[in-house]
């Protein structure tokens, strides 16, 4: 549980020679009842662990796709309470895990510790907070760390090796390296970024690191992993079949189409 099941997924999964896939999802997406089976769903196809977005009104790194989600889901009743049970059913349904991902606005309106004991007792690994830079987390560092629970940090293409040696010093959970600039989407091409980043990156730490923003199907997967990437995380091409999906059932087959081809893709040869 806590920090210790993610230090434990990459070192599995780097002793197995590959990446891990951690997909990204909405919490009460399409809505509350509906939520938790879809993560179940891609945990049979292939996935190593979640991350799992609570929805928030003003969600500063989400595109369009990603924020319509998380309209949806506060309509059809996904609160901060709720996501966080969500949370914990992912968890505890699924057994892999599971990082929220929210941002500083409600941490700090619950109070740190509070929101971070509320997580650690529903059963989260970790956190992700993009709105959060590494000069201001200390207190939801310290917090995270008395209840067992891994932070992440973030390093961009446009990070200078101040910034990368003030995120390793903080020590993360992993480093989510943004490999497209701006905001959460799907991307046409893979992104150029990819082995420059991580070679500045691993000229000052060996944290984990794992890609997104702009990882929209198996050849970006591929490519981020060759570059050297521990993992990578996909969100808006998995939200935007939910979105666009009739009924859940109809969710469930499209996310396990996507989710086992990118699963198969990352697997090393023979």
């Amino acid at each position: 549980m806590g920090l210790d099941a993610i230090t434990g997924l990459f070192s599995r999964t780097r002793s197995e020679g590959r990446a891990a896939f951690l997909p990204y999802l909405t919490a009460g997406l399409p809505d509350p009842e509906a939520s938790p089976g879809l993560f179940a769903v891609m945990a049979k196809a292939g996935a190593d662990g979640f991350e799992v977005g609570i929805p928030y009104s003003d969600p500063l790194m989400d595109g369009p796709v990603v924020q319509r989600a998380g309209q949806q889901a506060i309509a059809a009743g996904a609160d901060l309470d709720t996501s966080i049970r969500i949370v914990g059913q992912v968890k505890h349904g699924a057994g892999l895990p599971v990082l929220a991902m929210t941002y500083a606005n409600p941490i700090f309106r619950r109070g740190v510790d509070a929101f971070t004991a509320a997580l650690a007792d529903a059963g989260a690994d970790g956190i992700i907070v993009p709105d959060l830079p590494v000069e201001e987390s200390g207190p939801l560092q310290q917090a995270a760390r008395r209840h067992g629970l891994g932070l992440v940090q973030f390093v961009a293409p446009t990070s200078q090796r101040s910034r990368i040696e003030a995120v390793a010093a903080a020590e993360p959970a992993f480093i989510y390296a943004v490999a497209e600039m701006g905001v959460t989407g799907e991307r046409a091409e893979v992104s150029g970024h990819l082995v420059d980043l991580v070679d500045r990156i691993r000229a000052v730490t060996d944290a984990p690191i794992v890609f997104g923003v702009g990882i929209s199907g198996p050849e970006h997967a591929v490519a981020a992993a060759r570059a050297g990437a521990d993992g990578v995380i996909m969100g808006t091409a998995i939200v935007r079949r939910v979105l666009d999906a009739p009924s859940p059932a109809a969710a469930a087959l499209e996310l396990t189409e996507l989710v086992t081809s990118v699963a198969r893709a990352l697997q090393p040869p023979g």
